[in-house]
């Protein structure tokens, strides 16, 4: 019967297109439109402003494609009741599908609401979509856009993945492309390098795609996953296929991100709010912050600092005694209510408080598994017990060695068995199968007597040596997040650690689950004003984290740790409307000024925000530390001015470019390029008679001006210092400096000595000091001599000019 309704329904649909001589029919909202032929393949994607069509043409392009036990099933006819907006899909082997259409004023809906046996199915699939927009590809927010006009997809609920489903584990794969080639040949030489997230949106070589799926999860699964080759995904209940439902829309290239907040608040997602904007579009959504580890006693420190900084936010580095329940830790003794009373505190004086989390990541020490394991931490996989064990084993029998012989990503060796934790070195290598070497009774728990038979599971964990989460102990611990931020008034978050989520075996589902958990888990208060940071973004999880703010400072010196990687990250963030941010910065005690302002530069090049991290024991040691505070909010109010012009912030985006910002009034500003040259001068062993001068080249660009220097002392002490300009301009160093000392020339007669740590130890009167060259190319003879110092004595010299100033003004 099911058979012959399905071809009575496919002859209609025939006869129809037949009586109508309409081949195609089409979907429309605002300028854009749609068309679907009579086969259920989409066939145009119009511009009706102009009747251009931006659809790939050489290729099929199904409107929803259905994946049952390894098969991928197109469908064969359409027919579309545009009074009830229902599309009608028959597929190979007597499938039919039922797909709500709705045309909005923005865009088109299309949801899945019925599925001949949906239960055997094993995903659906929108598209991909093939267009011939090749411009710019937001690959995140599921946007590909030309300088005229945008086409996007956006999943309008969790489950309905942007992507495809090129991963069994449901995690979105990166890949390098070359800008200006064929997209297809990866190794093709001489063309830039871009780094893709492919998601919902993905780069070709005609020009682009928009996917998005939605998988059965109704049964378990084996997956590669977390670097094991074999991991279990458990089934997974959230009403399977059915219910899939994305937007299509096209505009005007300028209104695209417009569009996309409608479609927020018209379909019930996300729509977050900074200082009473949409937190996409928020100018503060971009804001620098300072990261500090405050507490009850120097809460007022901490302020104060910040303020004078100019910044607004202020954000604790991590302040839980453990992960999972989030309880605070030492510093907080009054708990939550102490919290509370510090971000009152701040926000009296202008200033929100944050904390850093790292999402699921599950410590040693939390309840969840001391002194009695939860029941819901993730596990790779099990095996049962092959006889009865007491409380002394330190030789676990198991039927099967599978997934506790995968030692990649085995971090903890951690087996559940009931409430027992056991910790084991090895397995054996061959049968009878042994976990060997075990130490009972792990992190606390109970050693206790385990029957033959029983189920003995290896718990997922992560390099941080924590244990991770499945869907429900997820969704507990993203409601313990928001009741913090509920009950204390928190409004900043980074979801550090966020892929941990693919603990569950869902890839990218995990990671929105557990965000997205968390946001419906707070006050309508907090929504109306927080900032989310993100280690990972995603394409629905895009509608609620603010921006990304990623590149760490532990890496390298404070100019050099993965400073192309915060680069490549400004692309990345313009690709997928995403506020800029430029990562973390560290300050020393021994950070310069002209440190910071290379920073700051930076800054306001990309338009974006930072994370200036300190101790109040760098900021007390620093010399600099009144100057550095006062340059982070000049520079930060100049940028949130929008003062720099697109010439400037061009100059201001090579890292060799430094600059100097100068206040001249109320919302008034001196830019000044500085030109930096920077050589070392080493301790080295020549043959007899050769000189122990190091020759510098550089050219000074500016006009007739004062060449400025500042020299350093790096692993030993250094005396006899000569600098000889141009052959024949000699000038003697009065001093010696000692290791870690900086002698700091701005013209005039005197140079200023410093510490290691730039606090201010005297003046010094320079022997000859005309150091005013001419245009033009120059050269320096600089010699010194070294005393037994470290491994590698050096002298650090810098030869700086100021460039011609420019007027800002807000």
């Amino acid at each position: 019967m099911k058979s012959f309704n399905i071809s009575i329904g496919f002859l209609v649909g025939i006869f129809l297109v037949a009586c109508s001589n309409q081949t195609n029919f089409d979907l429309s909202a605002g300028s854009f439109r749609m068309i679907l032929n009579a086969q259920g393949n989409v066939v145009g994607f119009e511009n009706s402003l102009n009747g251009q069509d931006y659809h790939f043409k050489d290729t099929l392009s199904p409107v929803m494609t259905v994946w049952k036990n390894g098969e991928v099933l197109s469908p064969q006819a359409a027919i579309f009741d545009a009074a009830q907006g229902n599309l009608v899909l028959d597929y190979p082997q007597e499938i039919q599908a039922n797909i709500k259409v709705q045309e909005k004023e923005t865009h088109l809906t299309l949801e899945l609401i019925s599925l001949t046996d949906s239960e055997a199915v094993d995903l659906i699939l929108w598209g991909p979509y093939p267009t011939t927009i090749r411009g710019v590809i937001g690959e995140t927010v599921g946007v590909v856009r030309d300088e005229v006009y945008a086409i996007g997809i956006q999943s309008l609920n969790p489950r309905t993945l942007g992507g495809y489903p090129w991963n069994d584990n449901d995690a979105m794969p990166q890949i390098d492309i070359f800008e200006g080639g064929d997209f297809s040949d990866m190794n093709e030489v001489g063309k830039r390098e871009v780094l893709y997230r492919v998601e919902a949106a993905k780069p070709t070589d005609f020009g682009s795609t928009l996917q998005a799926y939605t998988r059965n999860r109704n049964k378990e699964r084996i997956i590669e996953n977390w670097g094991k080759e074999r991991y279990v995904a458990p089934a997974f209940e959230d009403g399977g296929v059915i219910g899939s439902k994305i937007a299509l829309f096209g505009s005007p290239e300028s209104a695209a991100l417009e569009i996309i907040g409608k479609i927020e608040l018209a379909e019930g997602l996300p729509h977050p709010i900074i200082d009473g904007k949409w937190g996409k579009m928020a100018r503060t959504a971009s804001a620098a912050y300072m990261i500090l580890a405050f507490n009850e006693k120097n809460i007022d420190q901490a302020i104060k600092y910040t303020k004078n900084a100019g910044l607004r936010y202020l954000y604790h580095p991590g302040p839980f005694e453990n992960w999972g329940h989030f309880d605070l830790n030492e510093g907080f003794p009054n708990g939550r209510e102490g919290m509370k009373t510090i971000v009152d505190k701040a926000k009296n004086k202008g200033v929100l408080v944050g904390v850093h989390t790292l999402s699921n990541f599950i410590t040693t020490n939390d309840p969840y598994v001391t002194p009695i394991p939860d029941e819901r931490l993730a596990k790779v996989g099990s095996s049962v017990l092959n006889e009865n064990i007491d409380t002394s084993q330190k030789e676990i029998p198991i039927t099967s060695p599978d997934f506790f012989n995968e030692l990649e990503n085995n971090n903890l060796k951690t087996a559940q068995v009931g409430s027992e934790l056991i910790r084991y070195g090895s397995v054996s290598k061959q049968a009878p199968w042994m976990l060997l070497d075990c130490q009972r009774g792990a992190y606390g728990t109970e050693v206790s007597i385990h029957e033959k038979g029983v189920k003995i599971s290896l718990l997922a964990d992560h390099g941080y040596k924590v244990f991770l989460t499945t869907p429900g102990l997820g969704d507990e611990m993203a409601r313990n997040i928001a009741d913090l931020f509920n009950e204390t008034g928190l409004r900043q978050i980074s979801f550090d650690g966020v892929e941990g989520n693919r603990s569950t075996g869902m890839g990218n589902y995990g990671e929105i689950l557990f965000t997205n958990a968390w946001y419906d888990y707070l006050s309508e208060d907090i929504k109306t004003h927080f900032i989310a940071d993100a280690s990972r973004t995603s394409h629905y999880f895009w509608h609620i984290y603010s921006r990304m703010n990623w590149g760490e400072p532990w890496y390298a010196g404070f100019r050099e740790s993965q400073t192309e990687y915060r680069l490549k990250n400004q692309k990345y963030f313009q690709r997928n409307y995403m506020p800029g941010m430029l990562g973390w910065f560290s300050m020393h005690p021994t950070t310069s000024i002209e440190d910071i302002e290379w920073m700051l530069a930076r800054s306001a090049a990309f338009n974006a925000g930072y994370a200036f991290v300190v101790n109040i024991e760098a900021l007390e040691k620093n010399g600099y530390t009144n100057e550095i505070l006062d340059a982070i909010g000049e520079w930060e109010k100049a940028r949130m001015a929008n003062v720099f012009t697109e010439e400037q912030r061009k100059m201001m985006e090579d890292i060799n470019n430094e600059f100097h910002l100068e206040t001249k009034g109320e919302n008034q500003w001196n830019l000044n390029q500085v030109i930096s040259y920077k050589f070392k001068h080493e301790k080295n062993i020549r043959q007899p008679g050769e000189p122990l001068y190091s020759v510098f080249e550089f050219e000074n660009n500016t006009g007739e001006n004062t060449m400025q220097f500042i020299l350093t002392a790096v692993d030993a002490d250094l005396s006899n210092i000569i600098l000889e300009l141009d052959n024949y301009k000699k000038i003697n160093f009065p001093i010696g400096l000692k290791a870690g000392q900086s002698l700091k020339y701005e013209g005039g007669e005197l140079a200023t000595l410093y510490n290691e740590n730039w606090q201010k130890i005297g003046e010094v009167k320079m022997i000859e000091p005309d150091l005013m060259i001419s245009d033009g190319s120059h050269a320096i003879n600089f010699e010194c001599t070294f005393s037994q110092g470290g491994k590698s004595p050096l002298a650090k010299l810098e030869v700086r000019f100021d460039g011609p100033a420019q007027e800002l003004t807000k």
